[in-house]
């Protein structure tokens, strides 16, 4: 009982700091044009890193998951309309563990 207290303790004050110690340290505007630039790809870059490996391992093959990562980029590229990647991307995953 006591371990399992003080790891929610533990866990708390590490998000804890890590919202509030920007605020408190940062107080003006960050001058710096390349940490500005990259704080602002920070948001895209975490997404992708969450998103890409579930992509692959959520199918049965991960063939399938890779073929339609890449069919869908090509259709989000060409269209632009998510209701269309997410039904090309579902009909890819299906056709694919179909013949594998």
């Amino acid at each position: 009982m006591p371990s399992n207290i003080v790891c929610i303790l533990v866990a708390f004050a590490t998000v804890y700091a890590v919202r509030v110690l920007p605020l408190t340290l940062i107080r003006r505007p960050i001058q710096s044009r390349f940490i500005r630039s990259f704080l602002r790809y920070v948001p895209y870059v975490t997404l992708a890193v969450m998103t890409f490996p579930a992509i692959v391992e959520a199918t049965a093959v991960p063939a399938a998951g890779v073929a339609a990562l890449i069919i869908g980029i090509a259709v989000a590229l060409w269209k632009g309309n998510l209701l269309l990647v997410s039904a090309v991307c579902c009909a890819v995953v299906f056709l694919v563990e179909m013949i594998f």
